[in-house]
């Protein structure tokens, strides 16, 4: 769980929901502000804890982007959700979900090329790149960013 006014974990595992089916959940509110792309990255961290390093870090990655664009295109509030599960193949699938407030531009239907000179404009390009099945839905009352990473569970050696 993150502590909503300092945005930084509050504890370590012994988060979110864990259901039967092996789900665990971690729900955060982000700051609405540039701070959002790093409370992003540890409420991901928190909800992956002992994942694969690789894994860990597009997921970070991926966190982070989702939260950027939220708060550059959306109003608040901004809502992280990490599902984590556990497959019976004994992969691993995790979920990213962040909605946000609204905005008044529509999705794009794929994400658009960046100018080479450009110094952002990449998020969108780079969840594309790096997650099986992404979505962004936006509308004037709440726009709703998804993806999905789908991937072998092997513990991580270095804790993130």
């Amino acid at each position: 769980m993150l502590e909503r006014a300092a945005g930084r974990p509050a504890s370590a595992p012994g988060y979110g929901l864990d259901d039967c089916d092996g789900t665990t959940t971690l729900i955060t509110d982000l700051p609405y502000g540039p701070e959002a792309a790093e409370v992003a990255r540890g409420a991901v961290a928190l909800a992956l804890h002992g994942t694969e390093t690789d894994v860990l870090a597009d997921a970070r990655l991926i966190g982070s982007e989702l939260a950027t664009n939220a708060f550059v295109s959306g109003s608040p509030p901004l809502v992280l959700c990490v599902d984590r599960r556990s497959l019976a193949t004994g992969d691993l699938e995790v979920e990213i979900t962040l909605t946000d407030g609204g905005c008044s531009r529509p999705a794009p239907p794929s994400p658009p090329a960046p100018n080479e000179q450009a110094e952002s404009g990449r998020g969108l390009v780079i969840v594309d790149a790096l997650a099986d099945a992404w979505s962004l839905t936006t509308g004037t009352n709440g726009s709703r960013a998804w993806c999905r990473l789908t991937c072998g569970a092997r513990p991580s050696s270095v804790d993130a």
